[in-house]
């Protein structure tokens, strides 16, 4: 289990750094969000995922695994949407302009390819630790 913890931590905080990377190219083009959407990125984009990597490291990893699952296929709803379909200046191909249009871009794909493993790996283990049998099938 502690190899499952392991990797879940390795995930959370790859992300976390992506996703400061991916607030200083928001602040540097000035793309501000909507209060409610800034609510958003620190429960369930920043918050949630440090108390998933958390619990995989107590006797709970299957609500850790859960949290994980949870919270990162709400980023990646999120960050998909707002990022590559609504027409926006948050949107990757209408960003103001600036020297950080890059490291957005960077770290638009990038957040949206952790979320996506993160989120698999929270499922993955949810089901393995919920149901040990079911990870030899």
């Amino acid at each position: 289990m502690k190899r499952n913890a392991a990797i879940a931590t390795a995930l959370v905080l790859i992300h976390l750094v992506i996703a400061v990377l991916h607030g200083q190219a928001h602040k540097s083009l000035g793309v501000d969000l909507a209060p409610w959407q800034w609510s958003y990125v620190y429960i369930v984009i920043t918050a949630m995922p440090l108390v998933a990597m958390m619990l995989y490291w107590t006797p709970l990893p299957a609500l850790g695994g859960l949290f994980l699952f949870v919270s990162m296929t709400g980023s990646l709803v999120f960050g998909v949407y707002y990022h590559f379909v609504e027409i926006s200046p948050d949107n990757v191909n209408h960003l103001p302009e600036g020297h950080a249009q890059g490291m957005f871009i960077a770290t638009a794909i990038l957040l949206a390819i952790t979320e996506a493993a993160a989120a698999a790996f929270g499922f993955w283990t949810f089901v393995k630790v919920k149901n040990p049998s079911s990870a030899s099938a």
